[in-house]
């Protein structure tokens, strides 16, 4: 028979060394934030415009938590903290303003707050163009837009935004969507004759539909947030939505991770006005228009193969300069200041009628 007279001076014990330990975490986060306000006081010294927020270095620093993390918590976790503490401690130098596509409680303000934590200040913009808009007139520090999704290509009004903007790309996002039926606190579940949500989440989660609610009506808005906000009274109907629109608005879960593939996922860009420094894993994206004449592609795509440089995307767009002429999107990895990759680039301009470097910047962390 096992005696266990010494369990409760062993959780005592134990109680007593997280106390410790919480202290000790106390002391040196408090110590970190001081760092960080002394950088602020030799970088205004010395510029006072100077630009506090870096990429590359919060890269570097999060790669380096994932991969001297020793558990047991998992890497991803442990820098999403890491994320955190460097957000607030930033915010003590100068706070971060960040527009996103909105309205609040999108899928894309989630992704501003995965990718600035959340002492950064986020401010929902109502289209793509807006977003691009407060940046380039300096309201905002960054931008968050979404590029592409897994499931459903890419989000063309952010590629046309691109060509009329001069602003660079300085980050990227990959978050995992999850999609969840929910309803308010004055609805019945066995009455839901009406579902709201934007389109392309109709389109994500169709074949459930198809399954469980096939004669309710579906209503498409704008945004899953807006969708939250209609039911929020109604007590026949539900919203497709994620957590963030769920919390916001008080609403309740019918039934969770409804998307029809597992693996849905949207790539968010982050957008700014500075170029950003190599980071040591990093992506470049550049747009191209090429002449209307036979061997056109192949001359673009060529050096890429050539100088063995991993193309990670290729998109098309109608160019607004002439009917039947296209512009190329491409994502790649590498940055400019490489000299590989300004070989790569010196070619492609050389035979393309334009090309524009959209950004090179870190590949995205969590």
């Amino acid at each position: 028979m096992s005696d266990s007279s010494n369990s409760p001076l062993d959780l005592a014990a134990l109680r007593q060394r997280i106390d410790t330990i919480d202290s000790e975490l106390l002391r040196l986060i408090s110590e970190r934030a001081d760092c960080a306000q002394q950088v602020a006081h030799v970088k205004t010294a010395d510029d006072p415009n100077a630009v506090f927020y870096r990429p590359e270095r919060e890269a570097q620093v999060l790669r380096r938590v994932m991969e001297n993390n020793p558990g047991p918590l998992h890497s991803e976790e442990m820098a999403r903290l890491f994320r955190e503490i460097m957000s607030a401690c930033l915010a003590l130098e100068k706070p971060i303003k960040v527009a996103y596509l909105g309205p609040e409680g999108t899928f894309t303000q989630q992704a501003a707050l995965k990718h600035f934590g959340h002492s950064a200040i986020s401010l929902p913009m109502a289209a793509i163009d807006e977003v691009f808009r407060e940046v380039e007139a300096g309201a905002v520090n960054y931008g968050v837009v979404p590029v592409e999704n897994s499931t459903e290509g890419v989000v063309n009004n952010t590629l046309d935004s691109f060509m009329d903007s001069g602003l660079h790309i300085s980050g990227e996002v990959v978050l995992r969507i999850h999609h969840h039926l929910l309803m308010s606190s004055v609805t019945r579940q066995d009455k839901i004759s009406r579902i709201y949500s934007h389109p392309q989440s109709f389109a994500q989660c169709r074949k459930w539909l198809d399954a469980h609610y096939p004669h309710a009506e579906r209503v498409a808005v704008s945004s899953n947030a807006e969708a939250a906000r209609l039911v929020k009274t109604e007590w026949h109907s539900a919203a497709i939505a994620g957590d963030m629109a769920a919390q916001l608005y008080g609403l309740d879960h019918v039934a969770e991770k409804i998307e029809d593939r597992p693996d849905n996922s949207t790539r968010f860009l982050i957008i700014g006005n500075e170029s950003v420094p190599p980071s040591g894993t990093d992506k470049t994206s550049i747009v191209v228009a090429m002449r209307n004449e036979p061997g056109a592609l192949h001359d673009l795509l060529e050096p890429f193969h050539r100088h063995r440089v991993d193309m990670t995307r290729l998109e098309t767009r109608p160019s607004r300069t002439g009917a039947w002429n296209y512009v190329f999107f491409i994502d790649f990895k590498g940055h400019v200041d490489q000299p590989e990759i300004a070989r790569v680039l010196d070619e492609v301009r050389n035979c393309a009628q334009d090309m524009k470097v959209l950004g090179s910047y870190p590949v995205g962390v969590l």
